[in-house]
This record gives C-alpha cells, structure tokens and sequence, in this order.
C-alpha cells in the first residue's frame, strides 16, 4: 500500500513545538526545584541557634505560611517555608489546638457544663434532712469562686442546715479515664491530675509562701479552703536568692484514709530552709483522693456561706438513686473562658476533660478518650482535613505518643481563620511578651519596634517535655502581614530550642520571607 510522506515543513513545525515544549518542561521543572529549595531556606538565625544550642537541624520540622484574606472574605494560604514539614512529630501542648478548635466549633463558646444536685431527703423548717448527690458532667473550671455560687443556689432553697452526707456520681466517664497514669512519674504534680467529672480547683493545693513583711517569719496561706486542714510551719528563714527555693523545702501530707468525716484532720507539714528574699512564690500539690479533696472543699465552702451541718458530712463516690429528686442545675463557666485558659496557661486536665466532653456530648456517656479521638476525627474529615499521621492520646499533647506534623497543623491554623470562631481562637493564644506562657518570650525583640504605630505580634500557644520544644500559632508583621506558624524540635537537647523558636518568630515579626515587601 502506498503511503504519502508528510511535506518537510509539518515536519520541522513539529520539531519545533517538541523542542519548545521540551524547554517549557525543563523550565518548569527548574523553577518547581528552585521553589522547593526556597521553601527549605531556612533562616540564618535558627541555623546559627541550632548549632550553637548542639540540635541538628533534622531533630526540627517548621511550616510557615501567609494568610490572606481577600474582600469578599476569602482565606487563601501562601507556602513560606516547609522544612521537614511533612514529617510526624511529637507536639507536645500545642496538641490542644486541635482539641479547643474542635470543641469552640462543636459545642459553641457559649457551651456550659451542668453539674446536677440531687437529694433522697426533704427540707423542713430550713434543714435538708437527707443526703445531697453530685452527679459531674466533667466541668473543668469548678473552683472556689464557683463553688460558692453553688452554695448560694442551695440557700435560695430555703437551706441553711444539712443533716446527711455527700455522694459524688462520676458515672459520664469511664473508670479507665480517670487512672491516675503519669508519663513522668510525678504523681503529686498538678500538671499530672487525672481528669474528674466532678474536678474542684483541679484537685490541687497550692500554698502561698512568703516571707513576713513585719517579722523574721514565714507566711503560709493556701487555697481552696478545706475544712479541716492545718499547716505545721517548722521552716527556717535563710539568707538566700530566692531562684532555688523549692530544692530545700520538705513537704508531706498526714491525711485520714478514705471514707472519712470532714472533721478528720489533715495536716500540712513544712520543713527546711526558705529564702529571705521570696515573696509570694506557689507550692502547688497533688495529695488528696478525689472524695476527700472534694468533700472537705464542699463542707468549707457551705460553712463559709453561713450553711451549717447537723453533724460533719461523710462524702464517697456513688450513682445517683432512681428515687432521688433534683434540687439544681449549676452551670459553669462558658467554654470561652475555658479555652482562654487551656491555650494562654496549657491547662492540661482542662484539655483532656474537653476531649471527654466532645464524646460524652456526641457519642453518649461513659465517656472515653478513643469516643473523643473519634469525634475529633470525625470533624476534621468534615472540615477537609485529611492527617493519616496523626495520633491522638489523650488531646493535651501530655504525652510520648501523640504526634502530627507541622504542615498539617499548620493547615489547622489556616482552617480557623475559616470558621465564624477565627477571633475567638485567635485571642485565646498567648502573646509575646504579654500574657500566659509567651509571656517572657520575645522582650527584646519586640522593643526594637515601639517606634512603630502598629507593632508586630505573635500569638503562640507553647509546648514543651523532657525531649520536645513547640510552637504554634499566627504572627502578625511589621507591614501587617498575617503568618501561620508551626515548629517542633524532638531531640534530647530540644529544651535549648527556645531561642531557635524565638529567632524563627522574630524572623517572622520582621517580614523575613518577604523583606522586599515590608515597610
């Protein structure tokens, strides 16, 4: 069969188009490359840090990316910088921004725990004649200053003496939630308290000590009231910096075994040497059971508000009775107020617990922390989030499992400024220099702009183990540029990172991946 060959000019057209899309392909190709490595450029500053402080620079994962926003409100997210960015990382405490971001969307700011009191008794001429149940839906912030609202709901009543005990119904989680498990072996530690449906001032006592302003004398105060605690002060005054004074005071707790009354004493004894430059310094401690903790706490707090008992109260855990009838509702707190403490001061338990509450609201009761991991996943495939990388123990990043990557929490951060809560979240991180746990962080570098009318800011919430140092947050630059942020060093020396972290944000401040740009 006779075939006519093409005219030679469509055969030299064709060569042509094949080299130039070969050169557009090379193009492409070398300036995809040259992206890439601009992306991994990693500033001068951190490097210098890194090596100074002896952490490699693959112990450190960062992703940073430009915010915007156009005006018909459309977020749109430009890549800055990815260094090991896709790598899975332990995160430490900024693994609460997943957990307060889901729960402020799920539940609302406006959400409130309830905590319902029952009794099997009657009130007759002012006397509650029966037992009065606590029956705890996990609120995180039940201290005293609430605690003394709830008296005062129960006065309203007509209360003013309580003949009977008290009974605590943890019955919305389960028991394996509430296992006193540390990853550090410090179980009086108050970062370490187990979560608690029903949590008062998070099980913790925290003494205040200082030195007497009129005396050579030690003051010894303490919160939250108990009714029968007693301090036995045998420390003695030394002539000291007060930078060290935890390391040679001696602490121990006599306390009556559980089921007790609330007139069994509980003593608090002081021993060894305390500076006489302190001034207002916390010794916080971990030391009593759930019921005891809580019933001495209650009967104090009912006697502070002119209650009475007709004899002291026994308290112990225990289901609410089907025959019991209610005598109130107590409302926490609004969860907007408790993530403004989650995020500026990492409140460990208060994190976990919220992770309880997003199971127990979704998924029913008792609530458990897999139900809450679920829920979690469950919203952030909703919110187009896909992180195959990450692991979720208990959602306060309290924790040598839990892990995610810097450019997946990154994408979180991008999320928020999405949602009708971007503000919320937003003014929930702590400031550089400012407040909560960035509050010493940054000071000088943020003076090198006072000049300036509207100054940089860096919103970061912090974490930070035995091996980790994180960062993750929103900085806004000195042209008014709006980043996202993200960095995790895991490394043994990773507590020396601070001020790789430190140099990464004011690098961010002072518009370093567009210099050219800032004014």
């Amino acid at each position: 069969m006779h075939t006519q060959s093409r005219p030679f000019h469509y055969l030299a057209l064709e060569l042509a188009l094949s080299a130039t899309l070969l050169i557009v392909s090379q193009a492409h190709a070398s300036n995809t490359a040259s992206q890439e490595a601009r992306l991994q450029q990693i500033p001068s500053a951190v490097t210098s840090s890194l090596q100074k402080n002896q952490i490699p620079k693959e112990a450190m994962s960062i992703s940073v990316v430009r915010v915007a926003q156009d005006g018909l409100g459309k977020i749109s997210a430009v890549p800055q910088l990815e260094w090991r960015a896709q790598q899975a990382m332990n995160p430490a405490s900024t693994m609460k921004l997943i957990t307060t971001l889901t729960g402020l969307d799920i539940l609302g700011p406006q959400y409130r725990w309830i905590t319902k009191l029952y009794t099997d008794g009657l009130i007759r001429q002012g006397t509650l004649k029966g037992n009065i149940y606590l029956q705890g839906s996990g609120d995180p912030k039940l201290i005293p200053e609430e605690l003394a609202k709830m008296m005062k709901a129960l006065q309203k009543l007509g209360i003013q003496k309580i003949d009977g005990n008290l009974f605590f119904d943890r019955s919305a989680y389960a028991p394996s939630v509430m296992e006193h498990n540390t990853i550090d072996g410090e179980p009086l530690r108050a970062y370490n308290v187990p979560p608690d449906p029903l949590l008062y001032a998070f099980r913790t006592l925290s003494f205040q000590l200082s030195k007497s302003r009129t005396a050579d004398f030690i003051d010894v105060s303490y919160t939250p009231s108990l009714s029968q605690l007693k301090v036995n002060n045998q420390m003695q005054l030394v002539d000291r910096a007060c930078d060290t004074w935890k390391k040679d005071i001696r602490f121990d707790l006599d306390a009556p075994t559980e089921p007790r009354a609330s007139n069994s004493p509980i003593t608090a004894n002081f021993s060894g040497a305390f500076p006489n430059t302190c001034q207002g310094v916390n010794y916080n401690v971990v030391a009593l059971d759930a019921d005891t903790f809580l019933t001495q706490g209650f009967t104090a707090a009912w006697e502070k508000a002119g209650g009475s008992w007709a004899k002291p109260p026994i308290g112990k855990s225990a289901t609410v009775p089907l025959t019991a009838r209610s005598l109130l509702q107590f409302e926490g707190i609004s969860l907007a107020d408790d993530v403004l403490d989650i995020n500026k001061y990492s409140n460990n338990v208060m994190a976990r617990q919220l992770m309880l509450t997003l199971a127990l609201e979704k998924m029913g009761k008792p609530a458990t922390t897999e139900n809450g991991e679920l829920v979690i996943q469950a919203w952030l495939k909703q919110a187009g989030l896909d992180f195959p990388e990450l692991v979720i123990e208990n959602g306060s990043g309290l924790s040598r499992t839990e892990a995610i990557s810097a450019h997946n929490l990154n994408q979180l951060l991008v999320t928020a400024r999405k949602l009708p809560i971007a503000d919320m979240f937003y003014n929930s991180l702590p400031i550089a220099g400012v407040d909560g746990t960035m509050r010493n962080r940054l000071l000088g570098q943020i003076n090198k702009f006072l000049h300036l009318k509207k100054k940089p800011e860096a919103r970061i919430k912090t974490g930070a183990l035995a091996d980790v140092r994180a960062i993750s947050g929103y900085v806004m630059s000195k042209s008014g540029k709006m980043y996202a942020v993200t960095s995790f060093i895991n490394h043994p020396n990773a507590l020396r990172g601070l001020d790789a972290h430190d140099q990464l944000l004011a690098w961010l401040m002072d518009d370093g991946p567009e210099p050219k740009q800032a004014r």
